[in-house]
């Protein structure tokens, strides 16, 4: 099976929205979903529970959910919210 990727930039100041946007974009990514962090600079509860439902949404589609250029304090909040296991992650 050919795997589709699909690319989203994501608004640090609106992340939680990005992530209900990634999820209506999850049929398309027949493979991997990859969402760039350059501009999330924090994570509010919001956008944890976001994460986690795309996270869950991923799963049910068999999609690997990639996170691009994640500041290491993002990953903290991330690993602290045990969602660092959902994801990968790339530089």
């Amino acid at each position: 099976m050919a795997t589709n990727a699909v690319w989203l930039a994501v608004d640090g100041e609106r992340l939680a929205h990005a992530c209900e946007e990634a999820c209506t974009m999850l049929d398309q990514a027949r493979g991997e979903l990859i969402l760039d962090f350059s501009s999330v600079h924090r994570i509010d509860p919001a956008a944890l529970r976001a994460l986690e439902l795309l996270a869950d949404a991923a799963e049910g589609e068999g999609t690997k959910l990639v996170l691009n250029n994640v500041k290491i304090d993002i990953y903290k909040v991330l690993k602290l919210g045990n969602l660092v296991p959902r994801f990968s992650f790339r530089a």
